[in-house]
């Protein structure tokens, strides 16, 4: 049993943390570099992890192990949630500066989310023991569905989800974004801006995430403490690590195997752990079932060792490498295109830099890598169109306001 003193300290550490990050990174709109996301991501890793530190000197090695394999299959899924919400994002054209307002936004809602869900189910299985049969079965059935091959326009359809059909249908916004503003002025009108439907979206995934999240670290714990704060610490720091992996993210092509081999082992120990407490009377007359239970620090070690083959297979494949190289050649494109995107003339400088150093990695690739580019025509005319306008950019000397069409306005 968890002291309340040590929730009150644990709460008010994390709601000091969310603070802190908007105070100090997101009340401004920036678009935040490479340096400045990798420093914070590793403090936030650094925080959770010293955290399972303090957990296992004053809880012991079990309730540790509990937390270090939440945090780590937390995580990981947090990282899969990180491709839908650029898809979401990329989806509304949200400008670069605003995505981190977007970002805190999806962390807070999905701590909000998460925790009714874990409050929710802690007291179904405190009630019903058949429920871990219930979870095991999600688990499996979302294991089975994570590996079916998705194209991107289905994942598309996160950014048309209940939540922000319901949103365009009550509130009218203005066609245009206004920095990182939820409320602008058009003319005489006060009015939403698209924002407010990008974080409808964002918060209608989030609540989808969470129906495969809770049950997967419910498998590993039932502390409602360590699945609390082993989900809180995984979602603190996601908005740097969007920044950070963002180029990487198309080469984790692996990612939803290993996700899904991990998803299919909690179920399978969900279910095991359901029949060595069974209840349900028409298996085995009611009686608990004598079978081999998994141990946390096994589960651990199978979560590690699932993960580290997933990553290092992504980031070795030469299709993955092909991928990403003709992926991230495709949003670099349409990022210097589009004129909202980053209106920061250094920064719109940075971004074609990484487009020609794209186009270099797509040009060196082997020949039956370099053939699908052959049938991408509407790519490859964007790629002049971008070259175009960033010529007739410098011909003016890095200053004026170029239009879709390449000329100035």
């Amino acid at each position: 049993m968890v002291p309340p003193l040590v929730w009150i300290v644990t709460l008010a550490v994390i709601i000091g943390l969310l603070a802190f990050d908007y105070f100090a990174h997101v009340r401004k709109a920036h678009s935040p570099g490479l340096r400045e996301a990798a420093i914070w991501s590793g403090i936030y890793v650094g925080l959770a992890l010293l955290f399972g530190v303090l957990v296992t000197i004053f809880g012991g090695t079990d309730m540790g192990g509990e937390y270090f394999a939440g945090y780590i299959t937390e995580k990981a899924l947090s990282v899969d949630n990180l491709f839908v919400f650029l898809i979401i994002m990329t989806s509304f054209k949200v400008p670069r500066a605003a995505q981190q307002k977007v970002l805190l936004f999806g962390i807070v809602f999905s701590l909000i989310a998460r925790s009714g869900f874990i409050l929710v189910g802690a007291a179904l299985i405190n009630r019903f023991s058949w429920v871990f049969y219930f979870f095991g079965l999600v688990l499996l059935l979302t294991a089975g569905h994570t590996i079916k091959p998705e194209d991107e326009e289905h994942h598309g359809d996160e950014a048309d989800n209940i939540m922000i059909r319901l949103a365009r249908r009550v509130l009218h916004t203005s066609e245009h974004y206004d920095e990182d503003r939820l409320v602008t002025t058009v003319g005489t009108r006060r009015m939403m801006t698209p924002m407010v439907l990008v974080m409808a979206a964002i918060g209608g995934t989030d609540i989808l995430f969470a129906l495969d999240s809770i049950p997967a670290i419910f498998g590993l714990t039932q502390s409602i403490f360590i699945v609390f704060t082993a989900t809180a610490f995984s979602l603190m720091g996601l908005r740097q690590l969007f920044f950070l992996i963002d180029g990487l993210l198309d080469r984790l092509i692996y990612l939803s195997y290993g996700l899904a081999a991990i998803l299919g082992f909690i179920g399978v120990k969900l279910i095991l752990h359901a029949l060595h407490e069974n209840t349900v009377p028409f298996i085995n007359d009611g009686e608990p079932v004598h079978v081999v239970e998994v141990s946390t620090f096994f589960s651990l070690a199978v979560i590690v060792a699932v993960l580290a083959v997933t990553v290092v297979a992504s980031l070795l494949s030469p299709a993955g490498k092909a991928q990403a190289a003709i992926t991230g050649m495709r949003h670099l494109t349409a990022q210097y295109l589009d004129l909202d995107y980053e209106s920061d003339p250094e920064k719109r400088e940075q971004i074609y830099e990484h487009l020609v150093s794209a186009i270099a990695k797509v040009d060196a690739l082997a020949p039956k890598y370099r053939a699908t580019l052959h049938t991408e025509t509407e790519l490859m005319a964007s790629v002049d169109l971008a070259h175009s306008m960033h010529a007739q950019w410098r011909g003016a000397g890095g200053s004026g306001v170029l239009d879709s069409t390449g000329g100035r306005s």
